[in-house]
């Protein structure tokens, strides 16, 4: 398999689009021959997540020999590290509309899903192509994939990690996650900015070449843990293609039926892997992308232009707290039928007025396919409130975000009503106690930790002993700078472990 970038038509092997992350032209890789319609359910009825894992990867990642990667997917999707055998279960809620619950990794969020096997993956690649360099990951995170990518990268031989995330724009649990974190190759700031600043200051880092020379001259050399690197995206398509055939086995759809699917997403990378998914063959009718009040993706489905200019609000669903959303590009590149140079174009529009537009035609061809819909922060309590209250499932408040988007579709085109639908849950409602409480009416307590506990006792969800252990571990790390320290802190960490 070769990878392409969405800018150009350089062509690299798999490995190299592994290590590497982004094309030194600035795009994104994305495989120069996708493998389409390569999924049918006979292939994988009855199978476990491990083996529908394999029989996804093996079409992206075809030179890791079959028992190398039957390996590394069985070691990522283990006992150890998922505290349910089926990996990501699917909670039927009411008739026709299903839970996939993604957050029963280590961290319990969605990022877990890839970053269990990524760390594996990269380490394969590096060894692929005869890298002796140390690899740093630099990661930017709005709460989630930080927390995750530190869990999955820790104390792995040849790899450092460094995560930035914005001061004021997690909650307090993600927060405490992150600045816990164990490992001697670890290091977490945070920045006086938010996660658009952080994501764009890496953007450009990964193609700075003078950067490049002075840690490449300590014997270490950029990598990525967000999904702007193909082996943070492609694990996810997994979990769609594992929902189809759960579907199928619980008899909630047939073999050939379509189902929507619901996904809260600030990045892009979680409903990028769906629509993967269904270009692979699985048979995904509407993608509904759920935003919160920065709901810049919410307009693009609605007048096919993508328009950044506009407020950014920190929200109680802070992981979609997010107006440059880094795999857009690689959604526009298969809008565009695969155009390179019109992708280019487009991103140089975004970077110089801060928003792009797609033509009529292509907007059309989208929305076949594609709706969006946004959901605010009252909205999103209120969702929590009414779903615990008629169902007693509690749902996050991204999730509830999902929720909250399938509502209103539904309420925009009741005809969609007879289709199941699949809501991807993206994180443990314990995550956020804040805005649990707030939902639920609850008192906050003093910590965190008290604020669950109560919610705990009054819903009777129990309390992860992942996040129960945290109370009492020391905090490490409680660094803030500004933004344009970014580069400083990266190479005062890379004295720490450069040559």
């Amino acid at each position: 398999m070769k990878y392409t970038s969405t800018r150009s038509v350089q062509q690299v092997s798999e490995t190299y689009a592994l290590l590497h992350g982004l094309a030194n032209d600035g795009g994104l890789y994305v495989p120069a021959g996708f493998p389409e319609r390569s999924i049918t359910y006979s292939m994988i009825a009855d199978k476990s997540y491990q083996e529908i894992a394999y029989i996804v990867l093996s079409k992206f990642f075809p030179s890791f020999e079959e028992a190398h990667l039957k390996e590394m997917i069985h070691a990522a999707y283990s006992k150890e590290n998922f505290a349910t055998a089926d990996i990501a279960p699917i909670h039927s809620l009411i008739e026709r509309l299903s839970v996939l619950e993604l957050f029963h990794g280590r961290t319990q969020a969605f990022k877990d899903m890839a970053l269990s096997l990524f760390p594996y993956l990269l380490v394969a690649a590096k060894e692929a192509e005869g890298e002796d360099k140390e690899v740093l990951i630099l990661t930017a995170t709005s709460g989630d994939t930080g927390k995750a990518a530190l869990e999955g990268f820790k104390d792995v031989p040849g790899t450092h990690i460094q995560v930035f995330y914005p001061t004021d724009g997690v909650s307090p649990m993600q927060q405490e996650q992150m600045q816990k974190q164990d490992g001697a190759n670890v290091n977490v700031t945070a920045i006086r900015g938010n996660f658009d600043d952080a994501q764009q200051f890496l953007k450009r880092l990964f193609v700075d070449a003078d950067m490049a020379d002075k840690v490449g001259a300590k014997g270490v050399r950029f990598s990525s843990a967000n999904s702007i690197n193909v082996g943070r995206l492609i694990p996810q398509v997994v979990y769609y293609v594992a929902a189809y055939e759960e579907l199928v086995g619980q008899g909630a759809i047939h073999e050939d039926e379509a189902f929507n699917v619901v996904v809260p997403t600030g990045n892009f990378g979680n409903i990028l892997a769906a629509y993967f998914a269904k270009m692979m063959g699985v048979p995904i009718g509407k993608l509904i992308c759920a935003s919160n009040r920065n709901n810049v993706l919410t307009d693009f489905f609605h007048n096919g232009t993508y328009d950044m200019n506009r407020p950014f609000y920190t929200t109680i669903s802070p992981s979609m707290d997010i107006l440059e959303s880094s795999n857009f590009e690689r959604f526009l590149y298969y809008m565009s039928g695969q155009n390179p140079d019109l992708t280019k174009s487009r991103m140089a529009d975004l970077k110089k007025d801060g928003k792009l537009s797609v033509t009529d035609e292509e907007l059309q061809r989208i929305q076949q396919s594609f709706s969006g819909q946004f959901v605010n922060d009252e909205e999103t309590k209120a969702i929590i409130e009414q779903v615990y209250n008629s169902y007693g499932y509690l749902l996050d408040p991204h999730t509830a975000v999902a929720m909250g988007a399938y509502m209103k579709e539904l309420q925009a085109h009741p005809e969609d009503g007879g289709r199941h639908t699949v809501i991807a849950a993206t994180a443990h409602p314990f995550k956020f106690p804040p805005a649990i409480c707030e939902a639920l009416e609850l008192e906050k307590g003093v910590t965190p930790y008290d604020s669950l506990e109560h919610i705990s006792a009054v819903t009777g969800v129990a309390f992860p002993k992942q996040l129960a252990q945290l109370q009492d571990k020391e905090l490490r790390f409680t660094k803030t700078i500004d933004k344009e320290a970014m580069g400083k802190e990266i190479l005062e960490f890379v004295d720490t472990f450069g040559k």
